[in-house]
């Protein structure tokens, strides 16, 4: 009964909060209060009889013999959109309208086979709920996504991102398409929220390269130029992937271990860390509209054979590319010589990522999560497709929006707060547009497009901007495949989420850009929900004999960098030997073996922490560079708003792990080896930088304390 009473008071509570930035909704007397769970509640109401029978024989997956329906009466955190009887026969009746169509007449004894009826009633009960696990709250209206278009933090039971849109008030969409019953929805049951939904939740598994192959066919304006550079580059067979099959044949048959047991004596977090489920594939394409090319004199509408030479004319007289680049202007745009091929692909991104995550926003210096306000300017650095090149998405308070490349003049002051205090007009960037009526968000499976109003390239004035400025990236930065399966920065306490085994590399390559030896077990911790003094939180670790290899994002510009490693020594960390190099199987060693089992205090390396006077605090700062080391970041606090900050931590610092000149044209890898004999010892994950000479050396501008 303790459960049942917190859930009420919870509702309760829920009335009296003011909605304010969605539509005005009205509230009155939205909530139903029940005793029964889920299950009992839908079998007692008639509406739902068909929903409830598919449920009964639905298996939760095909390594388990419980139905859904069994799992609706258990203790949990279940958002259930059920759609009623009605809604399933016009279901049904799409599936009979559809081109090709699946069913002949809309009844389920039509399906040609049980197993096809079986996927489909999977596809209509798993998309249906969500399963927040044991720490989080289902989902009622007031704590659904707040903005239009914007996906649930958690995947439904199908692994998809449903997502809100409101459209007047009082009117509330899943996936655009399908509308939540005005007067019933908000029926709290002791183990979830149950919405009436009027329409199935449905979505079809639409690829990047179907949807832009239906653009071309019907030579419809808006992304038109850009599908016919990606078909002309033959990027289509890339953009139609959506699953790895061969990682999902072998997790099925039990070759790849569920989970794994990597923490013991009571170390966080104590239970088993679980495999990823799939191993899923994503896109994200930054696109200039139909609307620009017109305003450039051309003409979406032409025979590809006539736009595509005129498009790499435009990109030529509008200097688009970079003097240092190799390429040619032929007809073979398949080659990742030809100049539409560089172009287009450093549009695209090798992950899908919502509106939501395009720059992150956790535990940044002043950052209040519970409002969601921005403080100091924040960005993301991914290297794109084909050619290996840095893309830079940024956010801040003032510049109203995420920018692409953009590169404005900030407050560094050390005793100010960061901020952007101004932007030349030819730094501005490209304005990423992310409403929904423009963006496309939620109807492909694989990834998402976002217009942008400014022509994107890798050109002069992009690198040599990039190669001013420190250039720091989280280590989950790294490996699209966190963002494609949801595993980054998850907004989730349940320990599946909260803990994520990657299996080593023997067992299968599932981090492309890392390779580990077998004796390495490696976790990625969320870290939602814990005030972690790490860039975003998370953090990522090895345990055992580790060895690690991680190929590294490029570098925009020749010239001597530093490349620097965030540390946190503690007694659970290991001895570890770093290399360096282009060749990952002959990496010269990085100085000698760092010692993170001792505090930084014990470190012979001059650590103090700040005080008032600056000059001095300028002095521990040179001193401690001397000896191969750095503060850690003021931008990284614990929790944005406590005031504790990394550099003011004894336990943080970066570690210099390189100072030399590296190539643009080259890819750099660095290797993490332990140098102790024991299964205990952590290697920790963070963030890295480059940083270049003319940042961490010059006289007249010091590189900032942020």
């Amino acid at each position: 009964m303790k459960y049942v009473y917190g859930k009420l008071l919870t509702a309760i509570l829920l009335i009296c909060l003011i909605w304010s930035c969605k539509e005005q909704v009205d509230t009155s007397a939205r909530y139903v209060f029940t005793s029964d769970c889920v299950m009992s509640y839908l079998e007692k109401h008639s509406a739902y009889s068909e929903y409830v029978r598919i449920l009964k024989i639905t298996p939760i997956s095909i390594r388990s013999k419980s139905t859904v329906g069994e799992l609706l009466t258990a203790r949990g955190h279940y958002t259930v959109f059920a759609p009623t009887n009605e809604a399933i026969e016009k279901f049904l009746q799409r599936l009979c309208e559809e081109e090709p169509a699946l069913l002949s007449e809309p009844s389920w004894d039509a399906f040609v086979s049980e197993h096809k009826r079986d996927s489909i009633y999977k596809v209509l009960v798993l998309n249906s709920i969500i399963d927040s696990g044991d720490n989080e709250e289902a989902y009622s209206i007031n704590t659904f996504p707040q903005e239009t278009g914007t996906e649930f933090p958690l995947s439904n039971m199908n692994d998809r991102r449903l997502s809100v849109r409101y459209k007047g008030v009082d009117s509330i969409f899943i996936n655009n398409v399908c509308p939540i019953n005005e007067t019933e929805r908000d029926i709290l049951a002791t183990n979830g929220v149950i919405h009436q939904v009027e329409r199935v939740i449905a979505p079809k598994d639409v690829t990047a390269a179907l949807y832009l192959q239906n653009i071309l066919e019907e030579n419809k304006e808006g992304f038109l130029v850009m599908a016919k550079a990606i078909q002309a580059c033959g990027l289509m067979d890339t953009l139609s992937k959506i699953r790895d099959e061969v990682y999902e044949n072998k997790y099925l048959r039990g070759e790849i271990p569920e989970n794994m047991h990597l923490y013991i004596d009571g170390h966080f977090p104590n239970g088993d860390n679980w495999t990823p489920r799939h191993r899923l594939y994503g896109f994200t394409i930054f696109t200039e509209t139909d609307e620009f090319w017109r305003e450039q004199g051309l003409d979406p509408t032409a025979p590809s054979a006539t736009l595509l030479p005129q498009l790499i004319n435009w990109i030529v007289n509008n200097h688009q590319y970079s003097d240092d680049d190799h390429f040619v202007t032929d007809e073979n745009y398949e080659s990742e010589d030809n100049l539409l091929y560089q172009w287009t692909t450093y549009h695209i991104l090798p992950f899908r990522t919502p509106a939501d995550r395009l720059v992150f926003h956790r535990n940044e210096f002043g950052y209040d999560a519970t409002r969601q306000t921005f403080t100091i300017p924040m960005y993301e650095l991914y290297t794109t497709m084909g050619k290996r090149r840095l893309l830079k998405i940024f956010e801040s308070k003032e510049s109203n929006g995420i920018y692409l490349n953009r590169f404005p003049n900030l407050q560094r002051e050390r005793t100010e707060v960061l901020c952007e205090l101004s932007c030349d007009p030819d730094k501005v960037g490209c304005y990423v547009d992310r409403n929904p009526e423009r963006a496309v968000l939620n109807d492909i499976v694989n990834c998402c497009i976002y217009p942008i109003d400014a022509p994107l390239s890798y050109n002069d004035k992009v690198r040599d901007n990039l190669a001013k400025q420190r250039l720091r990236f989280d280590g989950m930065n790294l490996f699209p495949e966190a963002m494609n399966n949801d595993i980054r920065l998850k907004m989730s306490g349940d320990e599946k989420n909260q803990d994520v085994y990657i299996p080593a590399t023997r067992i299968y390559n599932y981090f492309e850009n890392m390779q580990m030896n077998d004796q390495t077990l490696f976790v990625y911790l969320n870290a939602y929900g814990y005030t972690w003094c790490n860039l975003h939180s998370d953090e990522m670790k090895a345990k055992g004999r580790f060895e690690l290899t991680f190929k590294l994002p490029p570098v925009p510009r020749r010239t001597t960098y530093e490349f620097r490693y965030d540390v946190l020594p503690n007694g659970d960390r290991g001895i570890q030997q770093f290399y360096f190099g282009s060749d990952p199987t002959k990496m010269p060693a990085a100085g000698i073996p760092v010692d993170l089992t001792r505090s930084i205090s014990s470190m012979p390396v001059g650590w103090e922490a700040d005080g008032n006077d600056e000059d001095y605090n300028i002095e521990v700062d040179k001193r401690l560079r001397n000896n191969g080391v750095m503060k850690g970041a003021k931008t990284v606090t614990a929790n944005g708003t406590s005031g504790d900050i990394e550099r003011n931590r004894s336990t943080n610092l970066r570690y210099i792990v390189i100072r030399q000149t590296l190539d643009p044209d080259k890819t750099y890898y660095m290797r993490v080896k332990s140098v102790l004999d024991s299964e205990q010892k952590e290697f920790y994950m963070d963030y890295m930088e480059y940083c270049p000479k003319e940042v961490y050396d010059n006289p007249e501008h010091p590189e900032d304390i942020w």
